[in-house]
């Protein structure tokens, strides 16, 4: 039971940490003139951190919209768990 109960908060928790790594990782690393690691003075080298960021982050999104799209209208039922196909038995309560 413990080891349930820790897992079950692991994995609620998982996305709140996510969440928040990345809001860090915004605020601290795309701050203006941050797009400069290695600090060369170039101008030339440095991408504007909108338009191509913007677009790769929506065709990645795009992407794994229609691919799950696509698995969930050729196999609905390929993720579902096989507990939810075993009949019910009325005279027996969870």
């Amino acid at each position: 039971n413990a080891t349930l109960t820790r897992f079950f908060a692991l994995h609620f928790l998982f996305p709140f940490i996510i969440s928040a790594l990345v809001m860090i990782h915004l605020l601290y690393l795309h701050q203006t003139g941050s797009s400069n690691p290695i600090g060369s003075k170039s101008d030339m080298d440095k991408l504007p951190f909108n338009p191509y960021f913007s677009l790769k982050d929506l065709v990645g999104f795009l992407c794994m919209m229609a691919l799950l799209s696509i698995l969930s209208l050729e196999n609905p039922y390929l993720l579902g768990d096989p507990d939810n196909f075993i009949p019910a038995n009325p005279l027996v309560t969870p």
